[in-house]
């Protein structure tokens, strides 16, 4: 049985958006049992959190941790954070459903993402029910594009009436046990493939089972609007809810249209539409070096890309697709100084590397160095694309309807999650907005943060008792010093943790990291959600 805590004196915010109030929290069997100004119950362990912010556990509603979690189950750089729980298996890309045969097929295909995770066949359910040990909540979603890797590959075009019930029959699989939702990639293939009446199709199979669709849209460059707006359709025909995950309006001819955009959702909201989207706080993407390429480019699988790679007019073909558009989904960027390698599986002294440093060095034409380098390791490379507008980020932390998602994986400073240059985003998220856009620019008061980031998160979730300090609801609890809660990660050097030596992160109920310290203790709970959409 968990001991008791009481949270002595902190300055209490509720989650709700409520400014904070000087309180006492007492936990009691993971869960908070009272918070008044003064509890006078003894506990076993009091925590003083005199001069300390103290908040619910925050909820990273967009992540792809499901590729580390199983080898970095304590999970610091999320908890060092602040992060108490986060939703994983978004853009497509989940390592379940894994049919007989297709093992090797889904690790190709995520090999960018997910160099080191080892995989094997396995179904939805128990992939929820194997899942390990882990010191955060972590919930899952049924992946598009791996749904539709197992039942066509990586066919270019839509599937017949058996294999769309093929798809079904997994998506089910996977909502009967409890997954979240289905998520998507409607950017690259084989997601892109899909025309919007397959994910009509999908979605009202998520409907029934009153579950969420969580989509990184069709396009977050040229054809932002368009994307958006084929989002709120999907909410609006469905009847779902709808999350534009890590939304951002890339490459410079797009700059400035994130307000139109957030004022496209809120119209649909005032209409009824239940759609929501989260974006980071930095000014760089990430994503695997292929999906930077035309999606003609991937069409057959990683083998037949990189066969066609070597061949003259097909660097020709990509330089002059680029030339006009721009990369797809990013858009047009200032120059290749603003794609750096990130992580590399088979080429790592090249980590932190630019593609314009690399085309200097070797003497050749950057669009010949990038299709090398795929070819050199094996497509497996990702990178981080500088694309997205300082001011529209400033207007997503502004506005209070876009929730907060890294977009990260949990790592740590060392062993084999600490390999290769990560987006900083890794580390810093929560403390980069709280740190650098409320205490030092002031552009968001904390309480409205705090709630971005927690009760508002847990709403959209449908999270039946987390996101808000309030008796009865799990014990997901940080305690942080405002003034000294900021990020340290950059990319130049990514594996660093946020400063404050006094903060505190209670998973239900249990101290996880003790004033930075990780206890090793792993009480996180697989989130699932039941029949009437309830996720506990």
């Amino acid at each position: 049985m968990t001991a008791d805590i009481l949270i002595k004196g902190g300055l209490v915010f509720d989650g709700a958006g409520h400014p904070g109030v000087k309180s006492d929290v007492l936990v009691r069997d993971g869960a908070i049992a009272d918070i008044a100004p003064t509890i006078s119950a003894s506990a076993a362990r009091v925590i003083d959190a005199d001069g300390l912010a103290v908040a619910p556990g925050f909820i990273d509603i967009k992540t792809h941790s499901d590729f580390t979690l199983p080898i970095n189950p304590k999970a610091e750089s999320k908890l060092r954070q602040g992060v108490t729980s986060e939703i994983i298996g978004h853009c497509g890309f989940s390592v379940a459903p894994v049919l007989p045969g297709k093992v090797e097929l889904l690790r190709d295909y995520l090999s960018p993402s997910a160099p080191w995770l080892p995989f094997r066949e396995l179904s939805f359910p128990d992939y929820l029910d194997t899942f390990p040990a882990t010191a955060l909540n972590p919930g899952m979603l049924v992946g598009h594009n791996t749904l539709r890797l197992m039942v066509m590959g990586m066919d270019q075009r839509a599937p017949t009436p058996d294999e769309l019930d093929r798809m079904i029959a997994l998506l089910e699989d996977g909502l009967k046990a409890g997954a979240l939702g289905l998520s998507s990639g409607l950017f690259t293939s084989p997601g892109s493939y899909a025309a919007p009446d397959e994910m009509i199709a999908l979605c009202n199979v998520v409907k029934r089972y009153n579950g969420g669709y969580f989509t990184h849209i069709r396009d977050e460059s040229n054809k932002v609007i368009e994307a958006v707006e084929e989002a709120i359709h999907v909410a609006a025909v469905c009847g779902i809810h709808v999350e534009i995950v890590h939304f951002k309006c890339s490459g410079m001819d797009n700059w400035g249209k994130a307000q139109r955009c957030l004022d496209m959702i809120a119209a649909a909201k005032a209409r009824g539409v239940d759609i929501d989207c989260d974006s980071h706080p930095y000014t760089a993407g990430s994503n695997p070096l292929k999906n930077l390429m035309p999606q003609w480019v991937q069409a057959g699988g990683v083998p037949a890309m990189i066969e066609r790679l070597h061949l003259k007019e097909t660097r020709d073909r990509i330089r002059a697709d680029i030339e006009r558009d721009g990369l797809n989904n990013w858009g047009r960027i200032p120059n290749w100084d603003c794609v750096q390698i990130s992580i590399t599986p088979n080429l790592p002294q090249y980590a932190g590397r630019t593609i314009a440093d690399l085309a200097k060095e070797r003497g050749k034409d950057p669009i010949d160095v990038v299709c090398d380098y795929m070819i050199e390791d094996k497509g497996a490379t990702r990178v981080l694309v500088i694309s997205i507008s300082e001011d529209d980020i400033r207007d997503l932390v502004r506005s209070p309807q876009v929730l907060v998602g890294s977009d990260g994986n949990c790592v740590a400073d060392y062993g084999i999650t600490s390999q290769g240059m990560p987006h900083p985003r890794f580390y810093g998220t929560f403390p980069r907005i709280l740190g650098h856009y409320v205490h030092e620019l002031g552009i968001i008061p904390i309480e409205r943060a705090i709630h971005k980031m927690t009760g508002l998160t847990a709403k959209a979730l449908r999270l039946k008792d987390r996101g808000l300090l309030k008796p009865g609801y799990r014990a997901d609890i940080v305690a942080f010093d405002p003034a000294d809660f900021k990020d340290q990660a950059t990319y130049a050097d990514p594996h660093r943790y946020p400063t404050g030596t006094r903060t505190t992160v209670l998973v239900n109920g249990e101290v996880v990291i003790d004033k930075t310290r990780h206890t090793g203790a792993l009480p996180g709970k697989v989130l699932r959600r039941d029949g009437t959409g309830a996720v506990s």
